[in-house]
């Protein structure tokens, strides 16, 4: 996969997560209800750092989960797979942030929000998200974006973390070149 171009270097990432962690505050009037949920792969990764932020910010501890959305999936089918949730506290009646790396056609958000709701009925779901691509298929739009990249179809939007890829990016490619 030959790249395109990068969109965010690590600098950039960092800004974009630390706007998205004072909407998130500023949005709930503060922390004490909040937990943070990243979907994996790299949305536990931007999550993390935003949860952190939020907590750095607002001198308290905010909850952070790992959900696997795998099992919910409208585009697979499920064999013999090992769920990976951690969510290791109870969110009824909290104000849960659901964060993806990019958002795409909003099916892996349909899917969160299944996994979420299967846990019990919070306060208030609402969705970060480092890109959005646009083209959505479904009626879910983010609360919160990192930025905004406007893509065709044939291109495929990829974000590096440091704990994964060993460098912080987003970068385009054309998957005619994959």
């Amino acid at each position: 996969m030959e790249t395109k171009r990068v969109i965010m270097d690590g600098k950039a990432m960092q800004r974009a997560i630390a706007r998205i962690s004072y909407e998130i505050i500023e949005h709930n009037r503060g922390a004490s209800d909040l937990c943070v949920i990243g979907i994996l792969s790299r949305g536990v990764n931007v999550g993390r750092r935003i949860a952190d932020k939020i907590s750095e910010l607002e001198n308290t501890a905010v909850p952070f989960g790992v959900l696997d959305i795998t099992p919910y999936r409208d585009d697979i089918e499920m064999r013999d797979h090992a769920e990976k949730t951690e969510i290791d506290f109870d969110i009824r009646d909290r104000n849960v942030i659901v964060v993806d790396d990019v958002i795409f056609t909003g099916r892996s958000a349909r899917a969160a929000l299944d996994a979420i709701m299967k846990r019990g009925r919070p306060r208030t779901i609402q969705l970060a998200v480092l890109v959005d691509r646009g083209h959505r298929e479904l009626p879910i739009r983010p609360d919160y974006i990192g930025k905004n990249l406007p893509t065709s179809h044939e291109e495929v939007v990829r974000v590096g973390v440091s704990e994964v890829d060993g460098s912080d990016c987003v970068a385009i490619y054309n998957s005619a070149k994959q």
